[in-house]
């Protein structure tokens, strides 16, 4: 008994002089979630991240996903379901408006390769506006939508106000960089969950090519390709499919994805913000790793 005694002194002692050290060293315990191998550790290197289960409106991940963070050109997404939401005819002429073009290739922002004053169709510019990511399309569907770009970002925000996205202001329809141009990857998922039920919507977004209306400029119109799905040729997608998507890319804000997905018989919608940017010419496409393996954990991550 005595020996027993004995022993069991020794174990307490070893236990407080090693949490003691590990106190002093700064040595932690690893995480249980880590242990057990929960996706619900910190595995993605985006820093702002959002994935709902369009059906129940669950989130199955979030990371720091109130936290404000820059939208770059997944403003698009916004400036797309306003316009549809003013436009009557899609086929009707809307010509790319010369100033906010010259204002973009100027900018070197991303363009859909219209000219200015191009005779294009409201449906060409909202095409050019998503799968592309043309600034000069979405300024000039502004310019047609409200008369001009500031009084577009006002239907913007109103609209931003309307959905509940307490997070998120506009100061531009394009998504090149202003500090006044914020939001979450909440938001950002409440956005787009939204925009999905417009059928207009739906369907460019899920587009992974259009070809646009036949111009004095472009005889054989333009072969328009999403920047996401074109991405996503090569890539094995076990389980899930990825069906359409919205890029954005500054400095700024990182590497961004909003994308919309099936898994089942379900949709979901994953929006991945921040990925970090060394070389804007040479991205390492972070972001699209990490929208790819939130699709594919979502077994793990439910």
């Amino acid at each position: 008994m005595r020996k027993l005694w004995a022993v069991l002194k020794g174990l307490v002692l070893f236990t407080v002089v090693l949490v003691i050290a590990m106190y002093v060293t700064g040595w932690n315990l690893p995480d249980p979630a880590e242990i057990t191998g929960s996706h619900q550790t910190d595995d993605y290197v985006s820093p702002y991240i959002y994935m709902v289960d369009r059906d129940t409106g669950k989130a199955v991940y979030e990371k720091n996903a109130d936290e404000k963070a820059y939208p770059a050109s997944l403003t698009k997404m916004m400036t797309t379901i306003v316009a549809l939401e003013h436009i009557e005819v899609l086929s009707a002429s809307a010509p790319v408006d010369t100033a906010t073009y010259q204002e973009m290739v100027a900018k070197n922002a991303s363009m859909a390769g219209f000219f200015g004053r191009e005779k294009v169709t409201y449906r060409d510019l909202l095409y050019g506006t998503i799968l592309p990511s043309g600034g000069e399309a979405s300024n000039s569907l502004a310019i047609h939508v409200a008369g001009s770009t500031k009084a577009f970002v006002k239907l913007m925000n109103d609209k931003a106000a309307e959905l509940g996205m307490t997070r998120t202001h506009f100061a531009n329809p394009e998504g090149l960089h202003d500090a006044d141009q914020y939001t979450t990857a909440s938001d950002m998922a409440k956005l787009l969950d939204y925009a999905l039920d417009n059928q207009n919507f739906r369907a460019i977004f899920t587009k992974g090519t259009f070809q646009t209306t036949s111009t004095a400029d472009h005889p054989k119109g333009i072969a328009l390709k999403s920047t996401v799905l074109s991405s996503l040729n090569a890539e094995v997608q076990n389980g899930f499919e990825i069906l359409g998507g919205k890029s954005g890319t500054t400095y700024e804000a990182g590497q961004c994805w909003a994308t919309f997905g099936t898994s089942g018989d379900r949709e979901y919608i994953s929006i991945v913000m921040g990925a970090p940017l060394e070389d804007i010419s040479h991205p390492d496409y972070a972001q699209k790793k990490d929208t790819l393996e939130l699709f594919a954990n979502l077994n793990t991550l439910q």
